[in-house]
C-alpha cells in the first residue's frame, strides 16, 4: 500500500454483508475506519463488531441509512463530520430493483426506482460529500455486474440501473478530471449472497454446479481486494474504468466450453 489509510473514514453503502462487509474488512486491515449502513434491521451488528474485534481492527461505525432518503443520508454524513475531515473512499454498494419474470413486470416507476438505489448514490452521496466536507471523496467505486452485457433471470431493472452507473461512472470522471477524485466500477461475476438467491431462486447455484459451472462464482473477498486495490495509490492512473472481476471466466462460460468438456460434464 502505498496510501496510508490508518484512520481514515471509508463509506460503504450495503456494507454489513457479502461484498460490502467484505470491502469494510479489507479496508479495515489497512488501518481505515469503516462506515458501514444498512437498511430495515438488516445487520447482526454484534456479530459484526465481534468480526473486526477478533481480528484486533479499528472498531467499526454501522448506520442505519436508507440510500434513497436524503435526510437518512444527511445524518449518516454528519456523523462521520463528528470524527474525521475528509472521506478517504466511498464505495456505492446497495443494488436493488424488481424481480421481473414477464414482460409485463415491467414499470416505469420500478426503473426509476433501481436506478434511484442501485446507480443514483454513487453521484448523490459524492456530491453530498463535496458539499458538507469541501472536497469530493478520493477514490469513489461503484458496484456492477455483468447484467448490462449478459442475460441474467429476473434482471431486466438491476442491469439497466448498473448499465446507467457505468455510464455515469465515465462522464462524472470527466467532469472531476482536475479534482483529485478518481471514479471507477468494479463489475463482477456472480457472488454467493443472499441478493443472488432472492434474484435467481435459492436453486441456482446447485443447477450450476450440474454443469460443472462453479466457475461463474467469484468470492467476494476477490471483489473486494480489487475495490481496495483501487484506492490503494498504486492505481491512481486508473480513471473512468469498468474492471471486470472474473479470473477470466467471461471468455470461456460458454455454450463452446461445456461442449469442449462435454465428456467430463457426463452430458
Amino acid at each position: 500500500m502505498i496510501n496510508d489509510l490508518r484512520g481514515k473514514a471509508v463509506l460503504v453503502t450495503g456494507g454489513t454483508m457479502g461484498i460490502g462487509l467484505a470491502t469494510a474488512l479489507s479496508f479495515a486491515r489497512q488501518g481505515a475506519v469503516a462506515w458501514m449502513t444498512h437498511r430495515w434491521g438488516s445487520a447482526d451488528e454484534d456479530a459484526i463488531f465481534k468480526q473486526f474485534a477478533d481480528e484486533g481492527l479499528p472498531t467499526p461505525h454501522i448506520v442505519q441509512a436508507d440510500v434513497a432518503n436524503k435526510e437518512d443520508t444527511a445524518m449518516l454524513l454528519e456523523q462521520i463530520k463528528q470524527h474525521h475531515d475528509h472521506v478517504e473512499a466511498f464505495i456505492s454498494n446497495v443494488s436493488f430493483g424488481l424481480v421481473v419474470e414477464k414482460l409485463e413486470d415491467y414499470r416505469l416507476s420500478s426503473l426509476f426506482r433501481s436506478i434511484e438505489y442501485s446507480t443514483w448514490p454513487m453521484y448523490q452521496y459524492s456530491h453530498d460529500i463535496h458539499k458538507l466536507f469541501g472536497r469530493w471523496p478520493r477514490y469513489v467505486i461503484g458496484l456492477s455486474s455483468g447484467g448490462p452485457d449478459h442475460f441474467y433471470k429476473n434482471y431486466d431493472f438491476v442491469a439497466a440501473s448498473k448499465a446507467v452507473m457505468e455510464t455515469l461512472c465515465r462522464y462524472m470522471n470527466y467532469r472531476l478530471f482536475d479534482e483529485d477524485c478518481r471514479i471507477n466500477v468494479v463489475r463482477s461475476r456472480l457472488v454467493r449472497t443472499e441478493s443472488l438467491r432472492a434474484t435467481f431462486g435459492r436453486d441456482f447455484e446447485q443447477f450450476a454446479e450440474r454443469f460443472n459451472m462453479k466457475r461463474q462464482f467469484i468470492p467476494e473477498q476477490e471483489v473486494a481486494d480489487a475495490i481496495l486495490a483501487l484506492c490503494s495509490g498504486l492505481m491512481d492512473g486508473v480513471r473512468g474504468q469498468v474492471i471486470m472481476v472474473d479470473r477470466g471466466t467471461t471468455f470461456f462460460d460458454n455454450v463452446m466450453r461445456m461442449y469442449n468438456e462435454r465428456d467430463s460434464l457426463d452430458i
